[in-house]
């Protein structure tokens, strides 16, 4: 059983930051890649950023040159720093992780997800 625990959601301003973490614990061998995942209201989710173990990233074009994901290994965490908000970001926030775990099952693994609203 493996745990994904987010936070650093709130409310902002458009124009204004924020930045999100996500720690994964339980039975973890390993973990390959890590990813944010967001849907906005009425939307289906959507990839927004993703890293693998190695620092390999992809980025949606909609938030390209605005948002930075990266890893802390030895702690089982990502982070998700979000720049130049915009109304269009608003949504839920799931972190999502493609894990192996030491019984040797590898799987797939969600967060609960954390709110992040941008105002206009």
């Amino acid at each position: 059983q493996v745990q994904l625990v987010e936070s650093g959601g709130g409310l902002v301003q458009a124009g204004g930051s924020l930045r999100l973490s996500c720690a994964a614990s339980g039975s973890i061998f390993s973990i390959n890649a890590m990813a944010w995942y967001r849907q906005a209201p009425g939307k289906q989710r959507e990839l927004a950023a993703a890293i693998t173990s190695g620092g390999n990233t992809h980025y949606a074009d909609s938030v390209k040159g605005r948002f930075t994901i990266s890893r802390d290994n030895a702690k089982n965490t990502v982070y998700l720093q979000m720049d130049t908000l915009k109304p269009e970001d608003t949504g839920v926030y799931y972190c999502n992780a493609v894990v192996l775990t030491h019984d040797a099952q590898i799987g797939d693994y969600w967060g609960q997800g954390t709110q992040v609203t941008v105002s206009s």
